[in-house]
């Protein structure tokens, strides 16, 4: 096989997105030869031994595996944490537990809605990183209607610790939306007001933080949608595959939305979508997002 950077041939056999794979060789948890492997090197899978946590890289799979789940609150999205009373991954069904699966970002543990699973490094790499500027939609559930003065300092942005940040769109939510979503939820909560509100990459907890900082605490959170990908046939708690179509459209859109995503790139993707998932299951949880 061809010599190619490490975090990508970790990728591409399944072990995470390419920032989490750096993420572990930086940890000091992948060697290469018996030798602790460096960021940035190139290595031939074909010749070269790669071990993460002393277990050998698995081989490169021909197919790969893309599933989307309704995330119920109450679950953490990690792999395994022990200190959790359940994750993401006892909700897939037997068939998607017995691949090398992981989730593609992450929402916190009271955070609901459409969480996305893959094995494939590349192309969780295409829906995390910041360069790629793909769109991530909420529906926010309040207690009482934003003012006109909220709704103004969210639009215009709020300082928060790492600088002023900010929603790609916040409008009310539509009647007939507000029924699609309460129709998906458990329990559904009729008597909040809902809001939809776009990201395309953020913070940590950035949606909750904006929204408290002006005195508006968010109730519920329920992100409905990725890129080309919506919340549209799951219930909480369910999951299903994706279809091929729906992988290589978003696929597509990431692609096509690299360049504009430029000026976002020094961003750190935090919001629950964008930080790097567990890649092991003996890896430690990370801070909850979103």
């Amino acid at each position: 096989m061809a010599r190619a950077r490490l975090h990508k041939v970790m990728a591409d056999a399944g072990i995470g997105s390419r920032r989490g794979s750096e993420d572990l060789i930086r940890a000091g948890r992948v060697r290469v030869d018996g030798r602790p492997a460096v960021i940035g090197e190139k290595v031939d899978p074909g010749t070269q031994r790669v071990e993460i946590d002393g277990r050998a890289l698995p081989a490169v799979a021909g197919s790969r595996s893309y599933w989307a789940l309704n995330k119920p609150a109450g679950v953490v999205s990690t792999v395994r944490d022990r200190h959790a009373e359940r994750t993401v991954m006892e909700l897939l069904p037997a068939q998607a537990r017995d691949t090398r699966l992981y989730p593609v970002g992450r929402l916190d543990e009271e955070s609901e809605g459409l969480l996305l699973f893959t094995d494939d490094g590349k192309w969780a790499d295409l829906l995390l990183h910041p360069r790629y500027g793909v769109e991530r939609e909420y529906m926010v559930g309040l207690d009482r209607s934003v003012t006109k003065v909220q709704r103004t300092a969210l639009r215009g942005g709020i300082e928060l610790e790492e600088g002023v940040a900010r929603l790609d769109r916040l409008e009310d939510a539509t009647p007939a939306q507000v029924r699609g979503l309460l129709d998906l939820l458990d329990p559904p909560h009729p008597e909040l007001r809902w809001y939809r509100v776009v990201l395309a990459q953020g913070w940590k907890r950035q949606i909750r933080r904006m929204f408290e900082s002006t005195g508006a605490p968010v109730r519920r959170l329920v992100r409905v949608r990725v890129g080309t990908l919506k919340l549209t046939d799951l219930h909480s708690g369910e999951a299903r595959a994706l279809t091929h179509q729906e992988v290589t459209q978003l696929t597509s859109r990431a692609r096509a939305e690299s360049g504009g995503a430029a000026a976002r790139s020094a961003q750190e993707p935090a919001t629950g979508e964008g930080a790097p998932p567990d890649a092991l299951p003996e890896a430690p949880p990370e801070a909850p997002r979103a």
